[in-house]
């Protein structure tokens, strides 16, 4: 018997950089029911997707000193997603996912964000769909 190792097919973001003091923050497979889709059949009911997302986040100078408020919080970030897919129908993954970048460039310490929205059950005979986008601030 074989041992099969699963390989994420979210392509690696390369944001931490130690010369930039860069931090890279990340939230990787969000499973999450959503109002989604342009067919009628997608209005009718909720559907499976999965999130991924990788934020660049600068570096302060001054310590973490080991305090919450010091840092970009992943389960801010979470809930900030969560808020944004149960807000109402969407109808194209590509606009959930630049709501979710929009609401991570809000905060200035996000320099750059990564974000992958997936439907899991959109297409038989598929793992899943969707698409990724970057987006940077200017």
């Amino acid at each position: 018997m074989t041992n099969t190792v699963h390989k994420s097919n979210l392509t690696p973001i390369k944001y931490a950089d130690a010369t930039q003091s860069l931090r890279h923050v990340f939230v990787r497979d969000l499973m999450l029911d959503s109002s989604i889709g342009i067919y009628d059949h997608e209005k009718q009911a909720e559907q499976k997707i999965r999130v991924n997302i990788d934020l660049s986040v600068t570096e302060d100078s001054t310590p973490l000193n080991d305090d919450y408020d010091n840092v970009v919080c992943y389960e801010k970030v979470v809930n900030g997603i969560k808020n944004i897919v149960s807000s109402g129908h969407v109808e194209l993954v590509e606009t959930l996912a630049e709501n979710i970048a929009d609401m991570n460039l809000i905060d200035p310490r996000v320099v750059a964000v990564r974000v992958r929205v997936e439907k899991l059950e959109a297409i038989e005979h598929t793992t899943s769909v969707g698409v990724e986008i970057e987006r940077r601030k200017k």
